[in-house]
């Protein structure tokens, strides 16, 4: 089989994919069959998640050094906006778990490198970009609510926020802007990632298709972008460290979720 260029094909030219309707046993079953992915393979998964706990590292020791700290509370609510693409090797280890075969780094390594040349590679822009204008929102709100006052430190700046009513109302402001641009993120993302790794579509297909399935079966998909988001919060607590069983087990679950939501 080949490496990269083999993947299903998708329908005639301008129909869009069948989405099923999701329930709470799907989304149960989907993290399950994660977790024996993550089981089957936990040397790519531990590799593909430790690149990005540097990376995430490697920004909030910048941010401290260039004596921007307030910034790494944003950046950290706002990590998760990445991760479906960061979970690309993921999908790819499942997609060859399910086909029977036995995925080594160099092949997944390749597949990642090709998708450059894909459609993958203009989500990951779209991505980039909302994830862009929520740190970039992020700094307004400082300047137009918070300008006048002092935070040096990250402990200063949360405690600005957490007791004073100027902290309040940027933290009100903040996370519903947040909430509201994740939502979109996560509907054009939820399934269109996966779908562009295993189907030969275009990437707004792939995003009208996601949204689709998040319409199908709304209370679902939100909770399950729920369950992402608190996991990888979480996950992101002791120094990132977290996310090398978060992101792997997430990653397996999201592609076997994608598979059971689009035809």
């Amino acid at each position: 089989m080949d490496d990269v260029t083999n993947r299903a094909p998708g329908k005639r030219p301008g129909a869009l994919p069948e989405v099923r309707a999701l329930t709470v046993a799907d989304i149960r079953a989907s993290l399950a069959e994660g977790a024996a992915d993550f089981a089957r393979c936990p040397g790519i998964g531990l590799t593909i998640a430790l690149v990005f706990v540097i990376i995430g590292l490697a920004i909030t020791t910048s941010l401290a050094w260039l004596h921007e700290p307030w910034l790494i509370y944003p950046f950290a609510i706002g990590f998760p906006l990445v991760g479906p693409f960061a979970a690309v090797g993921l999908y790819e280890v499942s997609r060859r778990l399910e086909a029977g075969q036995t995925p080594t780094m160099r092949e997944v390594l390749k597949v990642i490198w090709a998708q450059r040349r894909r459609e993958v590679s203009w989500m990951a822009f779209v991505m980039l970009f909302v994830f862009w204008i929520w740190m970039y929102q992020v700094r307004l709100l400082i300047a137009l609510i918070l300008g006048r006052m002092s935070f040096a430190t990250l402990d200063r700046f949360f405690h600005v926020v957490t007791t004073t009513p100027e902290g309040w109302l940027f933290l009100g402001i903040g996370h519903v802007e947040g909430a509201a641009l994740a939502l979109v993120l996560f509907s054009i993302t939820v399934v269109s990632i996966p779908m562009l790794l295993d189907r030969e579509v275009d990437f707004v297909t792939a995003m009208l298709t996601s949204i689709r399935t998040v319409l199908a079966s709304p209370l679902v998909m939100l909770g399950w972008g729920l369950i992402v988001t608190l996991a990888v919060l979480a996950a992101c607590v002791p120094f990132f460290l977290g996310l090398l069983v978060v992101l792997p087990v997430l990653g397996h679950a999201t592609w076997h979720l994608y598979r059971r939501a689009v035809v």
